[in-house]
């Protein structure tokens, strides 16, 4: 059957919509479909978007197409309606250069089935639903009426109240009462309704957009809120002189601000460079704040009292009889009260407790509040259900989704995984209960029978041949900060050999410290887990929830359909015997110690278990950057001037410790640790007092961060620092003079020719564009939050381009050689390019087992060289067995 997924969208959303659109690619299973991606863009239209682009890590890397972004100074990134193409030929020529567009009457043509992740409007309103009925195509989830009621928070308030459904005290208004009405009396009439604290949100919205919670009676701030909610907002003149180049950024983001179109006045704005100008003009002859409005509008706006208690989320699904039944609920726990887009999104940043730690008889009591609101509104197929409990016992549900998100941490999969279905299992559950639901909806209905009849009949056959596959242990988690980042590796690299024909993967968790480590089998129930640490809190305290035992027997029908009886065997401790004697072969997913640093890879070569990456020595050297770098000088490598700071040396004289880092670099400079890597407490260190700072807080004796250095070294909330007795310090990068200069991150994969010799082939390295100081963690690994252009910009000309593209290729092999990198690797880079004939690469890092999350930049480059991610990760595999069949000979 063949899958059409449909994503993107021109919503606020588009870029979580563009996520899970490539989980449903990655993880459909491929015994039983065929996934088509269908890219919608900002303009309405539908591409059939070729599949390399799939793996872009945003919309922006690839729509618009780089070569069609026009180059402005300051630069900024542009998504398409920037462009202002009004004439549907110009859309349309932009389109051919990602993929084939498609007339919507002609989708039929190309997809038996639609699985939608599009959110926001035109996505979960009941209008794709609509198009996709009158074209007879089965399509996942709820059908129009539910969807048009799940968008509009404003009508679900009012159905909920009238069904007899708890529901807080709540008052709304619209754009209009408020921009031309009485806005003194919207407050008054709030606070009258609500109370405080309360929480103004959009009518509209999803991923927590344009929500406020206002805890004092406070009309500034009250205004400014329900502003953020219509997507007005005003720059005064002392914004623009500090931030410029940054308030352009944050107001054209449309996940958090106003995003473009915006009006000024009667000018509408498309790009972020006409917004930058026209700002600094107004400002030149004006003191006085300007107002901005977003075009992509709100026009009803919602005020609630808080809940003070447990936020949870809960997906209800349709049973195998028709029957709603509702998953584990998830307990949200967060740093702060508005479980915000940058806290859904980027693993460890907030916590998952499933079920939500409360008495049991309240478990089911949610359970049942969310099945009957499920009933009541007429849901299909799956929901995903919200709301709070209140410290008093109160149940309140509040926001009702038809479409949930689909990343690989959403609950979507997080509770599905509780009753035993991995992503795979339950998207063919969801496609499978979709045709179904379609067929009681449909009068004509002939080919949705068909269609229903032959996966019944393939999934009767799957049951049968399962345990043919090839079992490959996937090696997950650790101690390091890269931890959360290692378990999103290992998941992805998991679902993806979980959905192929070849494979069995077996999910493997490593905990423990420096002194020793500690192998587990886990069932797939804690692999989705929401980080590294939640997934080591249910090892060492496994077992099944009562309620949750409950709600597993009730599944069973679905769970005997879709997946194993054995899929919540309890996790089992494993040595590296164990591991040899259960396994074929091993994936490493890990990142930093243990992982990176040759002792598993020793324990695997002990027992003659082939593995993916380099070597014992190549694996030590390389983690260690100062080692690394030293080598690589020594060969006529470029690398960034660098010493060692120990802890020794600074607990026997700070100030001489401090002063010899001076004497040697001027500010700023970088500091980072030698052994750990996705950005973890990599800074620019500006003056004396940041190095100070970074010095005490590495060097420091307590897990806990010293709140004045955390601050002065502008740590977030949320972000870990590590201990270690040992840094780097490296001079800042700079272009000098260079008419060029970039980041750029390099993969490859290596195999053997025919005369056994080891032959590199080299990717299209991806230009890593930051917006801060150094590349983030979110724009590495959160959604839409990064930019990576892949092959970078060297140069207009095209033969210059080539010939620079050679040269760093050939720069990146030979520092991989140097190396003895084996496998695969990322290799990162600055490049100054004076002239197409003097071009210098200069080395950051090598990185032996590089992330693998769904979204990272080594998949892009694959994607060019024509490898989709599970055939990338297939290579990795087949070179590790081929590596151990040539030592056996030799």
């Amino acid at each position: 059957m063949t899958i059409g997924i449909i994503f993107g969208g021109f919503s606020r959303e588009r870029e979580v919509s563009f996520a899970g659109g490539r989980t449903v690619y990655d993880n459909l299973n491929k015994s039983l479909f065929e996934a088509v991606p269908i890219f919608v863009d900002s303009y309405g239209n539908f591409v059939l978007l070729d599949w390399q682009y799939v793996y872009k890590g945003s919309i922006r890397d690839f729509y618009p197409p780089p070569a069609s972004v026009p180059v402005t100074k300051p630069p900024f990134q542009i998504y398409a309606e920037s462009l202002a193409l009004s004439s549907v030929s110009d859309q349309e020529n932009l389109l051919r250069q990602i993929g084939k567009p498609i007339p919507a009457a002609r989708l039929k043509e190309f997809i038996d089935f639609a699985f939608l992740t599009l959110h926001g409007p035109f996505g979960e309103d009941g209008k794709i639903q609509g198009l996709l009925e009158w074209l007879e195509i089965p399509y996942s989830g709820s059908g129009i009426l539910s969807s048009a009621i799940g968008i509009d928070k404003v009508i679900q308030k009012e159905l909920m109240s009238e069904k007899g459904f708890n529901v807080p005290a709540y008052f709304n208004f619209n754009r209009q009462a408020w921009l031309s009405g009485d806005q003194l009396a919207i407050f008054e009439k709030s606070k009258l309704h609500c109370g405080f604290p309360l929480v103004i949100k959009p009518a509209h919205q999803g991923s927590s957009i344009g929500v406020t919670v206002l805890k004092s009676d406070n009309f500034e701030a009250f205004k400014h809120a329900v502003e953020a909610a219509l997507f007005i907002r005003y720059v005064n003149k002392q914004e623009w002189d500090e931030k410029r180049e940054i308030l352009v950024a944050e107001i054209t983001d449309f996940r958090v601000d106003l995003g473009l179109p915006l009006m000024i006045a009667e000018n509408t704005i498309y790009d972020p460079a006409s917004l930058y100008y026209y700002l600094d003009h107004y400002f030149q002859s004006s003191d006085n704040p300007v107002q901005l409005q977003g075009c992509d509008q709100e026009n009803d706006l919602l005020v609630e009292a808080f809940i003070k208690g447990k936020e949870f989320s809960c997906i209800v699904l349709e049973n195998t009889d028709g029957t709603p039944l509702a998953l584990p609920p998830t307990e949200i726990r967060k740093s702060q009260d508005i479980y915000s887009y940058r806290s859904k999104y980027l693993p460890g940043l907030s916590r998952k407790i499933t079920p939500i730690e409360i008495g049991d008889d309240q478990i089911r009591a949610i359970c049942r509040a969310c099945e009957k609101l499920y009933t009541a509104l007429s849901f299909d197929v799956y929901a995903r259900i919200d709301g709070f409990i209140s410290e008093k016992g109160k149940i309140f549900l509040n926001d009702p989704n038809t479409t949930s998100g689909m990343m690989p941490s959403s609950f979507f999969f997080h509770q599905a995984a509780e009753i035993g279905l991995n992503p795979s299992q339950f998207l063919t559950y969801i496609i499978y209960t979709s045709i179904k639901a379609r067929i009681r909806g449909q009068s004509r209905k002939t080919n949705f029978e068909q269609h229903f009849e032959s996966l019944k009949f393939q999934l009767g056959q799957i049951k049968s041949t399962a345990g043919k596959k090839e079992k490959v242990a996937v090696l997950m988690g650790g101690y390091s900060s890269e931890r959360h980042i290692s378990v999103e590796s290992g998941r992805n690299v998991f679902e993806k050999l979980a959905s192929s024909t070849k494979y069995d993967p077996v999910p493997v968790f490593v905990s423990g410290d420096s002194g020793s480590y500690h192998m587990y089998r886990i069932p797939i129930n804690i692999l989705l887990k929401d980080n590294a640490d939640d997934i080591q809190e249910k090892i060492s305290h496994y077992a099944l929830h009562g309620v949750v035992r409950e709600i597993i027997k009730l599944a069973s029908p679905i769970i005997d359909l879709f997946s194993s009886a054995d899929a919540l065997n309890p996790p089992q401790s494993w040595s590296f015997d164990q591991l040899a004697i259960e396994c074929d072969s091993v994936f490493i997913a890990l990142h930093g110690r243990p992982g990176e640093d040759g002792d598993i890879q020793a324990e695997l070569e002990k027992r003659q278990i082939s593995y993916n990456g380099s070597g014992v020595e190549s694996s030590r050297l390389t983690i260690d950057k100062h080692a690394t770098n030293e080598l690589l000088a020594s060969k006529g490598i470029l690398v960034a001037s660098h010493i060692l700071v120990t802890k020794e040396e600074f607990a026997n004289d700070e100030l001489n410790s401090l002063t010899r880092i001076e004497k040697i670099f001027t500010y700023p400079l970088i500091a980072k640790p030698c052994d750990d890597g996705c950005s973890s407490a990599v800074k620019k260190i500006k003056n004396r007092a940041e190095l100070e700072a970074y010095t005490r807080l590495i060097f420091r004796n307590k897990s806990q961060l010293d709140t004045a250095e955390a601050t002065l070294l502008g740590l977030a909330g949320e972000e870990e620092f590590p201990q270690k007795k040992v840094f780097l310090i490296e001079e800042l990068i700079t272009a000098r003079g260079a008419e060029k200069f970039m980041e750029i991150t390099g993969g490859m994969l290596t195999r053997y020719n025919q005369a056994g010799e080891l032959v590199y082939e080299i990717f299209d390295p991806s230009e890593a564009l930051s917006s801060g100081e150094v590349l983030s963690l979110e724009e590495k690994f959160l959604a839409g939050e990064g930019q990576n252009i892949t092959p970078p910009r060297y140069a207009m000309d095209t033969d210059d381009q080539r010939e620079i593209a050679a040269y760093v290729k050939m720069e990146l092999e030979k520092t991989a050689r140097i190396l003895n990198i084996e496998g695969y690797c990322r290799i990162d880079a600055f490049i100054r390019i004076f002239s197409p004939k003097h071009v210098e690469v200069i080395i950051i890092e090598a990185n032996s087992l590089p992330g693998m999350t769904p979204a990272t930049a080594i998949f892009h480059q694959a994607a060019l060289s024509g490898y989709k991610p599970y055939e990338f990760i297939n290579e990795v595999l087949e070179f590790a067995k081929k590596k151990l069949s040539q030592a056996d000979h030799a």
